[in-house]
């Protein structure tokens, strides 16, 4: 899976925010927290689920049941507004 094209992020302080600048149902902007917004990075190679909790694990001291629960929160919202190409 992967950030699907018409999607531009930005980083600012500790936000990221996501518009929409091309094709893509979705019209409006996304501000993520660092955390979202990493996952958000991960996105931008082609990438699995697995693949991004265990980036996380890496970087965040959290345990990988919280970890997964967050990757699978962000990224059911990302479909949602059709953000991620399968």
């Amino acid at each position: 899976m992967k950030l699907k094209e018409g999607f531009i992020t930005h980083v600012t302080g500790n936000e990221q925010i996501m518009v929409s600048a091309g094709n893509t149902k979705f019209s409006g902007l996304v501000k993520s927290n660092e955390t979202a917004g990493f996952i958000v990075d991960c996105l931008k190679s082609d990438t699995t689920e697995k693949e991004i909790i265990e980036k996380m694990l890496e970087r965040y001291d959290a345990p990988e049941d919280v970890i997964s629960e967050d990757v699978k929160m962000v990224l059911e919202k990302l479909r949602s507004i059709g953000a991620i190409d399968e």
